[in-house]
């Protein structure tokens, strides 16, 4: 199978922790890497919780009729407000 280079920019002092830590596990920065690529694929994502440090305070619609009629509504409202804001002279 074909490889491909995955490549990255991250600051200094992370990526000497990064190393340093690395080769205390007794592995290299490059399969870490691989290691968290193949788990990405594994999971469909993130191999861990992903969370906001932000609260969220969004409630889900409770069906998917309420979802497309909110998206249709939002939708249409800033098309409308688009044209508005457009001069046909």
């Amino acid at each position: 199978m074909p490889l491909k280079q995955a490549v990255t920019r991250v600051e200094e002092q992370q990526y000497e922790l990064f190393r340093r830590t690395t080769r205390e596990l007794g592995t290299t920065p490059a399969d870490a890497l691989r290691m968290f690529i193949y788990a990405f694929n594994s999971h469909r994502g993130f191999p861990y919780e992903v969370r906001s440090l932000q609260p969220v305070d969004v409630e889900p619609f409770t069906n998917e009729a309420d979802a497309t009629r909110f998206a249709t509504t939002l939708s249409l409202e800033a098309i409308n407000a688009q044209r508005r804001n457009l001069d046909f002279t």
